[in-house]
């Protein structure tokens, strides 16, 4: 190994443990976090919607335990690992049966989970019940959060030492909790990060919005215009990530970053509470829709998906294949390690279209509430701040991985995410 390898491989360490502010942040972020998650939640059920009301609407004891959600939640989790184990039954010409044990993809796990619900619907479920259930399972979802971090930072003293997260073994206790020591922990061919990723957070964000879409039939006999296009926008956002699931193996959560606190409380309880407060807002505030205002929002959002998957979907084409006809005529610039950065195309519109897409959905996800609450625009300007420090993060590795390469790109492409202002 060269001496300026060993040099960057202990300075990676040090440089990440300021990450999300170090210690400092390792110790408040797991405090301030969940109860914004209940405070989130709190203020829009209350009729005021006030993210400024002081004191804030608290939940009585009585509101935060439900005997009912950690079994719901259980089972749902038990469900979908279940799911990624399933054993498919094919039936060939011949009369034997064939018995495959496959791992069904994210976007099965969907379909599945839609035929389930629309079978408890039929059954007569009170699937409107969700929305009082809410804070119960949010609670559960963070107790849970915390057990299994607490599980994965012990058992990843049993890991082999290559195994580890760069970031995560900086001997800080509470720093390697937070960050995670182990960066793709297993139980056997278990993937538990890329299962906590994609499966039951990402698909029980979906399985609320429904929930509050029900509440609202049950308020108000039927669905209105902002409920049906705040589900279809997300349902549209989490159908695509499962469809495309193979892209997450790219992503910086699963190259990079360890699976501790960060990861699992973002995938089992930031991601399905607060991504979609939209509609938890619509069931006690209802908003009026004219068709033109509901034509533009479907536009913007429709803009955005474009941006985004056609972005993603040109990366990871060249990822996989760069002499393929849709990407063959892109140019590209070499690097030290033998890969090629594009700069045409999509990625020399600015470093970040996917972002960029990402963010125009997000926009058009908090429309349909109206402007008379800034509640509903919480995940637009959160996903804003995060994207921004996400693209940071990623600025810094690729210039660390690409040297004078990744200079004459950021040259070439100067624009990071929003043309000509970011």
């Amino acid at each position: 190994m060269r001496p300026n390898s060993q040099a960057l491989k202990r300075k990676l360490p040090h440089d990440t443990e300021r990450e999300f502010g170090g210690t400092l942040g390792a110790i408040c972020i797991p405090i301030f976090l969940p109860l914004t998650v209940l405070f989130l939640i709190c203020v829009s059920r209350s009729p005021e919607a006030s993210v400024l009301q002081w004191p804030p609407p608290l939940p009585s004891k009585d509101q935060l335990w439900d005997p009912v959600a950690p079994m719901l939640l259980l089972g749902w989790i038990t469900l979908h690992a279940l799911l990624y184990f399933i054993l498919l039954i094919s039936l060939p010409p011949a009369t034997e049966f064939t018995f495959v044990c496959f791992p069904p993809s994210g976007f099965h796990a969907l379909c599945i989970s839609g035929v389930l619900l629309m079978l408890l619907l039929g059954l007569g479920a009170p699937m409107g019940y969700l929305f009082e259930l809410l804070v119960p399972l949010a609670v559960c979802a963070i107790a849970v959060s915390f057990v299994f971090s607490v599980y994965l930072y012990i058992r990843s003293f049993w890991a082999p030492s290559h195994a580890l997260a760069l970031g995560g073994n900086t001997g800080n206790p509470l720093y390697d909790f937070f960050i995670g020591r182990e960066l793709n922990p297993r139980i056997g061919s278990f993937d538990l990060k890329y299962f906590c990723e994609l499966r039951p957070g990402l698909i029980g964000w979906v399985v609320i919005n429904f929930g509050m879409l029900m509440k609202e039939v049950e308020l108000r006999g039927s669905p209105s215009l902002a409920m049906i296009l705040v589900n279809s926008f997300q349902l549209l956002y989490v159908a695509d990530a499962l469809w495309n699931e193979e892209a997450v193996l790219t992503t910086m959560d699963i190259v990079h970053d360890g699976f501790g606190f960060m990861l699992v409380f973002g995938d089992l309880a930031w991601v399905p509470f607060t991504y979609g407060l939209q509609a938890a807002f619509l069931v006690v505030h209802p908003q009026a829709l004219t068709s033109l205002r509901a034509a533009a929002i479907i536009a913007l959002n429709g803009a955005g998906y474009y941006i985004f998957r056609k972005s993603n979907s040109q990366k990871n084409q060249f990822r996989r294949d760069p002499s393929h006809p849709s990407v063959a005529r892109l140019e590209t610039i070499a690097t030290a390690t033998g890969k090629r950065l594009l700069v045409s195309g999509w990625w020399g519109f600015v470093r970040h279209p996917n972002y960029l897409g990402d963010l125009l959905m997000a926009l058009a996800w908090s429309l349909p509430c109206g402007f008379s609450h800034l509640l509903p625009y919480f995940y637009v300007i959160y996903f804003t701040v995060l994207l921004i420090h996400r693209e940071d993060r990623d600025e810094r590795q690729c210039r660390a991985k690409y040297g004078l390469a990744w200079d004459t790109y950021c040259r070439r492409v100067p624009y990071r995410i929003f043309p000509y202002i970011y």
